[in-house]
């Protein structure tokens, strides 16, 4: 939304809080002249006529939100309207001075997101339902008449005459499935159908292994192990215990509304010329299969693939991926550093100093602050609650970017299905980053309260001191913004070593043993981001520190094992400028004098041939491993006794030489023609 000819209205909430319009001013650049107290019922005529005046309109009031729009919809101003909360996220709290988080807020909601790419599933209501007993069968039976259902059960002695519904009845245990809503793929074995005649009791056909087939919706109520991981994520996958009738009811209704063609999300944008997953079938980078909960990602050759049907957008792979190859789109990253700063400045320009930042998902997180505004103390007024759609995007590039735009701490409020491992690992790499950039204390932190009193209770004991940072101004990709960062909170002037950092870390050196290698220059060759250099001039292997992103490709390339892994994060200008590794004399041609090679590896080869090998003893062969490329080719072609001797090339016919034979036949009497 335009910051220009934007008028803001401010509500207490029937005197339940007191929002500060000074604050907010200074903040967020917005006056508001008056607070009002019932915007949503006594005073409507204020919204009302706020709408109608043309200009842009931001309520600070989200419960009423809908009520609000559907009046801005009325007045044909729906484009117009903003709803912000600062009620239940800063207004409603036992802490004074909550007047420039507000600000914070209502600055952080004036940014328009980007928009999201979005994909169309199609879903024709071909549904599974697959379990055990009269549970399957009644499920089975009364979603029939909305969806085109087949029963498969896991006994076929389970079932005594036709059950009512039009459905399909067939037996089998799933053995393998794919897919997601729209295009499930499933391998079945002891299939059997119901036989569709026959007198007394109803029978099946014989059973058969590995058969296939395809559906839409999976309504699994066997009560087993889920068929997918992270089974939450897998859109068309509704699972419920059998003996749970509120859960089957649940998945019964959500089951009954997959028909039709759905809007996706395409949450990870992917660049497989950035992916060090794999060159000339050396292995690379893991780090997004490693993560991944919903198996989305799959390698494919020398890059991975990222299935879009079946991506939840939970963002491990963009917080992992080294290169920025898997990148978010759900926020990209550039919105969220511009999030993160106009936030910061806001506050500051309010009067408040020392924010800290609480990072939360819009399901449990926000319920719990509001649950915790509305019974309890809520959140201290130092804490500004950032709601993102994934936390596992909130990596540790984000993490140490917060801190040098002047945040004090970084909570991130983990849920009941956060994906814990690959958190605490970008915790643990944001930790091992600032300790070495001199920060002090526990800064980030991955919390997890039992209850909203529980998570009050937190925020409201020992707060972080001050970082007193000078703000930076988060430019270009999460490397640059990481070492940017990092050298903001080491006081601007980079330490005299590298960081250390844990293992696996994407950042790092590589070392090289001089007497080992031979300069093949084989990790030049297959190094993904170019950060191994060669010089075309003399045997030289050169190493761009900033680019390394730590893949292993050259250490698994390497014939002689001389490179080592060394996780660090060199913040000096000399990680920015190729530094030499290795370098030793060229080889002089024997016979043109022309350099090539390394002298040191030609010197060992004529060693261990000359005079040993059978064809090196009573032959001239040890000169041609002295020779340059093209002496060695000249060599074959015109020595005799080289198995690619062609003789003396015979000298191009001129038209001297017709000349001078047509004078020789006139002279003795030919016929020149």
């Amino acid at each position: 939304m335009s910051k220009s000819a934007t008028r803001l209205l401010l509500c207490d909430c029937t005197g339940t809080m007191r929002p500060d319009a000074e604050a907010i001013a200074q903040g967020a650049g917005l006056a508001c002249d008056q607070v009002h107290s019932h915007l949503c019922r006594t005073q409507a005529a204020v919204a009302t006529s706020a709408l109608k005046s043309g200009e842009r309109v931001i309520i600070a009031c989200a419960q009423e939100a809908p009520a609000f729009m559907e009046l801005a919809e009325e007045l044909e101003a729906g484009d117009r309207l903003l709803c912000v909360d600062i009620r239940d996220r800063a207004g409603w709290t036992d802490s004074d001075g909550a007047g420039p988080k507000m600000a914070a807020l209502i600055a952080d909601a004036r940014l328009a997101p980007p928009s999201l790419p979005l994909m169309d599933v199609e879903s024709e209501g071909i549904c599974l339902v697959y379990g055990a007993g009269e549970a399957a069968l009644d499920a089975a039976a009364r979603l029939a008449p909305a969806l085109s259902v087949t029963c498969m059960l896991s006994d076929p002695a389970e079932v005594s005459p036709a059950p009512d519904g039009d459905m399909d009845i067939v037996t089998g245990r799933i053995s393998n499935a794919s897919g997601a809503l729209g295009r499930f793929a499933l391998e079945i074995d002891g299939y059997a159908e119901l036989a569709p005649a026959g007198r007394g009791e109803r029978r099946f056909t014989e059973p058969r292994d590995g058969a296939k087939s395809d559906c839409d919706i999976i309504v699994d109520l066997s009560g087993g192990q889920p068929l997918f991981p992270a089974h939450h994520k897998r859109d068309g996958y509704l699972r419920a215990d059998p003996g749970d009738p509120l859960a089957v009811e649940r998945v019964l209704f959500d089951a009954a509304q997959l028909t039709g063609t759905f809007e996706k999300p395409l949450h990870i944008r992917f660049d497989e010329a950035l992916c060090a997953h794999s060159r000339a079938s050396r292995s690379g980078c893991n780090r997004c299969l490693d993560v991944c909960p919903t198996s989305a990602i799959t390698p494919d050759g020398d890059t991975v693939r990222i299935d879009p049907n079946i991506c939840a957008g939970c963002g491990a792979c963009h917080a992992v991926c080294p290169s920025g190859a898997a990148a978010s789109d759900d926020p990209p990253v550039a919105h969220l550093f511009r999030r993160l700063r106009t936030m910061a400045e806001a506050y500051a320009k309010a009067g408040g100093t020392s924010p800290r930042l609480l990072v939360h998902d819009g399901e449990h997180g926000a319920e719990m602050i509001r649950l915790a505004a509305r019974f309890g103390r809520g959140l201290p007024g130092d804490v500004i609650p950032l709601e993102i759609p994934a936390l596992a995007t909130f990596g540790h590039a984000e993490q140490v970017t917060a801190l040098a735009l002047g945040y004090a701490g970084v909570d991130i409020l983990a849920g009941p299905r956060t994906e814990r491992p690959a958190i605490e690992a970008q915790i643990e790499l944001a930790a091992a980053i600032i300790s070495g950039a001199g920060v002090e204390g526990e800064r980030i932190r991955l919390i997890e309260p039992a209850d909203p009193d529980a998570l009050s209770d937190l925020l409201y004991v020992d707060p972080p001191a001050p970082l007193g940072v000078e703000p930076i101004l988060p430019l270009g990709g999460r490397r640059d913004a990481v070492r940017l960062a990092a050298r903001a909170l080491s006081g601007g002037t980079p330490p005299d070593a590298p960081l250390p950092l844990p293992a696996g870390a994407p950042y790092g050196a590589i070392i090289v043993d001089t007497d080992a290698c031979t300069l093949c220059l084989a990790c030049v060759s297959l190094c993904p981001p170019g950060a191994l250099l060669d010089n075309p001039d003399k045997p030289e292997l050169s190493f761009r520190e900033e680019a390394c992103l730590q893949c292993g490709i050259c250490f698994d390339t390497c014939p002689e094992n001389a490179i080592t892994l060394v996780p660090q994060l060199d913040l000096s200008d000399d990680a920015l400028a190729g530094r030499v590794l290795n370098e030793e004399e060229p080889f002089a041609c024997v016979e043109c004098g022309a350099l090539f090679g390394v002298k040191s590896t030609i010197d060992r080869i004529v060693e261990k041939l000359a005079g040993k090998h059978y064809m090196f003893t009573s032959s001239d062969n040890v000169r041609l491993i002295q020779m340059c490329d093209d002496c060695r080719i000249r060599s074959q072609a015109h020595s005799e006794g080289q198995p690619f001797f062609v003789g003396e090339r015979p000298r191009p016919r001129t038209t001297e030489d017709y000349l001078a034979e047509r004078e020789a036949k006139r002279t003795n009497g030919e016929d020149a023609d």
